[in-house]
Order: structure tokens, then sequence, then C-alpha cells
């Protein structure tokens, strides 16, 4: 047995207390290498009364096994340890020191991992809508013009081919005009990029936190977009910019003209006066000269950032803040961001931009979910580019599973694509089978998906800036076929709260193409099956409690026979059934 591999750490994702009181705790071992694992726990002031139970396991990745189990104690302490049996019955126990081949159980204080007090106020909870949101992303430069009045000069035709520099014309009131759309295609919430003023089209070089950049439109335009979006019982998002200013924001524009006798110049990281663009002497966003990088850690800085988060939701009543660059902020402030934020709005959602493992920003102290980049790469790997196997895809998705809590995965943000990447469709050279299986994964995984603005009718796309292409509005040019399966796909994941679940059980099938899996929640189960290849397969799948009224989606053939079903997949086909 390799002890090496046995890990827990409680008040970290291996081991957290839920909303309702109870701890689930969580256990690593080499994989495949133990017969079971089993808690031993109670409180530490009544020991005698300790229980054993033994632990499920709960998922593997490419090295390691997990198990896990959930218990609520009475008095809101526990005391633990682990008992790892191997396959040859021989015995670990692994405490708080590590492992060990005995353990001295009047040592609880010293030797036993501990939950000391499961305070209310330090458990993690997530807004309860969010675990229901299908998202769309919008750049409001992109989406659609419904005001040419307000079109900045040089705009070019829609159609045009997309710079770093040229506009385009989108606005606050094109996007209004286009609620109902989105309603129609099923959508509840919108994460729109920035919206303050600000030279660029992409608007992240803010230079004005507290107005709308006039190409956009008014704060009446915004009431009237939320308000509408609102009735339609869809939520807004707003992004955050504030590792950075923009270059022209007045505070660093009184640094560049003051130097030392600014008020200002401790707002900013700089080395040396006066500033200089070449050499760079102050800190900035990716050495870009125009988005210095804004001190986080002054108290003034702190307070005008959480005014301005502050601002915007009293006063155009937008649910919540998606937070650029927000690896690259200290922790401290995104605590008390959320601290300020929380107190105007208990309910609104706060996630970050963080391409890697996001764990030390998803304790509940920080954000609720992060723009999850790893769920990215998983689904790039296996449906786009067909570089990975199903089981390969299995681990990998696991792994990014096990990296968070409960809570912290009903929050991540499930992208396919973003504007920062290159579209989905292109990636995947065009095949949309391949797009489709991704987004049926997508809407069948725990955690909010998130649909980039024009995925659903097809439009493609490279690298920034190719990727932010005008949304096509000229239904010829439109996949109405993909539009109607984005349309079923949404519908479906609304319907079962299974799709929606945290629950996951893979078939384990040998043919390495076939992806299946079931979700549950409660006793309503959902089977998903999916040929991820350029060949037709077939197979028989056994001790299944299903009927042929039990199909829900899908293009495969299949027929169903007692407590099997038989079913064959040509290229990128997918069945979707309710099990029993």
């Amino acid at each position: 047995m390799n002890q090496h591999a046995f890990a827990h750490e409680p008040k970290t994702q291996l081991g957290f207390a839920n909303p309702d009181g109870s701890i689930t705790l969580r256990f690593r071992t080499a994989k495949g290498d133990v017969k079971k694992v089993i808690l031993i726990h109670g409180d530490k002031y009544i020991w005698k009364n300790k229980i054993e139970k033994e632990m499920d396991l709960l998922c593997s990745d490419e090295w390691f096994d997990y198990y896990e189990t959930t218990v609520k104690p009475i008095h809101h302490r526990l005391a633990y340890y682990f008992k790892v049996v191997g396959k040859n019955h021989e015995k670990w126990y692994f405490t708080e020191w590590g492992p060990t081949e005995t353990v001295e159980e009047t040592e609880i204080d010293l030797m036993f991992f501990n939950f000391p007090y499961v305070n209310q106020k330090d458990i993690q909870e997530v807004p309860s809508w969010v675990e229901q949101a299908i998202f769309y992303q919008i750049f409001p430069e992109r989406f659609a013009n419904g005001d040419p009045t307000n079109d900045p000069k040089g705009v070019v035709p829609w159609e045009s081919k997309p710079t770093r520099d040229n506009f385009f014309g989108g606005d606050l009131k094109g996007m209004t005009s286009k609620v109902d759309y989105l309603s129609e295609l099923g959508i509840n919430a919108i994460y729109m990029t920035p919206i303050f003023e600000a030279p660029s089209n992409h608007k992240y070089n803010t230079t004005d936190y507290l107005k709308i950049d006039p190409e956009f439109g008014t704060m009446e335009d915004l009431k009237e977009l939320v308000k509408k979006c609102h009735k339609k019982g869809i939520r807004i998002v707003f992004d955050a910019v504030f590792n950075h200013s923009g270059f022209m924001f007045e505070p660093f524009q009184d640094v560049l003209k003051n130097g030392e006798q600014s008020a200002y110049k401790n707002w900013f990281h700089i080395r040396s006066f006066p500033l200089s663009k070449d050499p760079l002497n102050y800190e900035t966003f990716g050495f870009e000269a125009y988005m210095p990088k804004l001190n986080t850690g002054n108290p003034e800085v702190v307070e005008y950032l959480c005014n301005v988060a502050r601002y915007w939701i009293k006063e155009a009543d937008i649910d919540g803040w998606r937070l650029d660059v927000a690896n690259e902020v200290d922790h401290g402030f995104w605590r008390h961001f959320r601290q300020e934020v929380r107190k105007v709005k208990p309910e609104a959602y706060i996630v970050g931009e963080i391409w890697h493992n996001a764990k030390p920003w998803l304790m509940g102290e920080q954000f609720d979910g992060a723009m999850n980049y790893p769920f990215t790469r998983a689904c790039l790997n296996y449906f786009a580019y067909g570089k990975t196997n199903t089981e390969t895809f299995k681990m990998l998705i696991n792994g990014t599973y096990i990296r968070n809590t409960k809570e912290a995965n009903k929050a991540m943000l499930n992208i396919i694509d973003s504007h920062d990447t290159p579209r989905f469709l292109t990636r995947a050279k065009e095949n949309m089978g391949r797009l489709k299986l991704a987004a049926l994964f997508q809407m069948t995984f725990v955690g909010a998906p998130s649909v980039y603005y024009g995925t659903e009718i097809g439009m493609t796309g490279e690298a920034d800036p190719d990727c932010r292409k005008a949304m096509v509005w000229d239904k010829t040019k439109w996949n109405q076929d993909l539009l109607s399966y984005y349309k079923e796909i949404i519908a479906l994941r609304k319907a079962r709260p299974s799709l929606r679940s945290e629950k996951i059980k893979w078939i384990e099938e040998k043919n390495e193409h076939l992806l299946g899996y079931i979700k549950q929640e409660g006793k309503e189960k959902t089977l998903i099956l999916m040929n991820n290849s350029e060949k037709k397969i077939g197979c028989e799948l056994k001790n299944l409690s299903i009927s042929k009224e039990d199909w829900l989606l899908g293009n495969g053939t299949y027929k169903v026979h007692n407590k099997y079903l038989e079913i064959e997949l040509k290229p990128f086909q997918y069945l979707v059934f309710s099990i029993h």
C-alpha cells in the first residue's frame, strides 16, 4: 500500500462544511491501491460514542482515487481520522500527523483531524440562482447596434473583419432589442464584458469607473436593459477591471502631471519618477503601458473600487461581478470586496477570471466560482481536437471536479470558448458534430454553462481579434439546425435537475470512443451517451431499468430490451434517456 499517496486536510477542498451544517470529507489514495477507507469520527468531548463509516469511492484521476463521505455532527464539532484497508487486509491509519500503524485515542487534540466548531458564518454558500443559470456572454461593441447616433467616429460596416482597433457600434439599446431572442434561446443570465468609459473597443482600459461609455449609451439605457432582462427572468453580471486602470484614468493622469507630488502616487506601483513608458518604470498588466496596475493594498484604492462595485448594484440593480485578471490582485482585497458586495446584494454572484487551479480563491471568503478554463481544456482536447481518448477525458474532468468544494463546483462558469480564445467551431475545424457533443456535455455538467455569443448559430473565428466578430443577425446565414439544438439542450437542462447535479457516474464500456454517464438528483436519473469519433459504434448496456418512452433527445438508433439497451451511434451522434 502506498502511504505516500494518502492525503487529507480539513477546511480545504478535501474537507468542508456545507450550507446544511453537514461536513463533507474526502480522502486520497493511490489509484487502485486500497480495498476500502473507513472514517472514524465523533465529538472530542464524548469520544466514547465514536462511529465508523465506510467511505464511497467518489472518482479517480490519472494518479489517485478519491473517497468521500458526509456526516452531520449534532454538536457542530467533529474529530476524526481514517483507517485504510489494503487489498491484502493490511491496515494503516491516517491522522493529522500522517500515516501510522497504530493510533493512541487518548491524544484526540494532538493527533486527530478537527473541525473545532462549524460556525454558520464560515460556511461557504453560493447564490441559489447560479445553479440554475445558463449564461450568455456578450461583447457589447459587437453584439447589436440599437442607436447609430452614439456610434464612435469611423465605425466600420457590421460584417467587416475585426481588428484590435476598429469599432462596429454595438450598444446597450442593441442588447435590449435582442432580449427576446435570448429569452427564446433559454438564456437566464448575461455576462457582458466592460461597458465603462474607455478609449478601446474592448473597454478593459477604464477611464471612468462610474460612467457608462457614451458609445454604449446612458444610465437610462442600462436601466431599461436591466429592467427588461429582469422581467424576462434574466440576470445581469458586469465585468470589473480592478487589477489595472486605463492610461487616461484621472488619478493616473494626475501622477503623470504631478509626479511625486501627486496625491495618487500610491494608487499605483511606481518604481521611479517621472513616469516613463520606455523603459517602463511602473507596473502594468502584461507590460502594456496603457494599463497601469492599481495598488489594491492602498486603503484609498480599496474604498474607491468597492464603492464602484456598490454603486452599480445600487443604481442599476445588476446581479454580480466577473473579475478580470482576478489572480493578480491580492487576496485581502477580494475578501473585503466580497463583504462589501454582499452587504448590498446578498445574492450577488462573484466569479473570477482565473485560467489555472482557482482553489485558493474558492473557499467561501472570496469568489463563488471561476471561469472554468481547466474544463475548457479538457473539452477542447477531447471534443474539438480528438487528441485524448474517453478514459483520459473522464480523468481530466474528475480532476477539475475534485479541485473544488461542492458549493464552488455549483458556481463554476463552464465555457468552451470566450472573447479571449478562438471559437470552438474553428478549433474543431468546423465539425458541427464535435461542437454539438461539447455543448451537450457542457449542459449536463455541474456548474453554470456559458454560451459565447454567436456560438449557437455557428459563428467561427480565430484568436483575438477574429473571435470578436460582430454578431450575425442575418437569419439566412444562421445554422438553424444548430440553433434548434441549443434550444433543445438548454430546455432539457432547465427541465431536469439531475443534469445540474454534481452526481455523475461514468459508464464503464470497453469502446474507447463511447462517452457514457448517468446524472442523478434524488430519484431522477438521466443517461447520456455520445460517440466522439469518426467511426460507427454499437454496444449493449446492461442492468438498466428503461423503456422506449424514456428517450429524451438524440439522433442515434436504439432498441430497448428487458434490462438492457442496445445502441448504434454514427460519428458524433448522441442519445439521452431518462432511466429508473
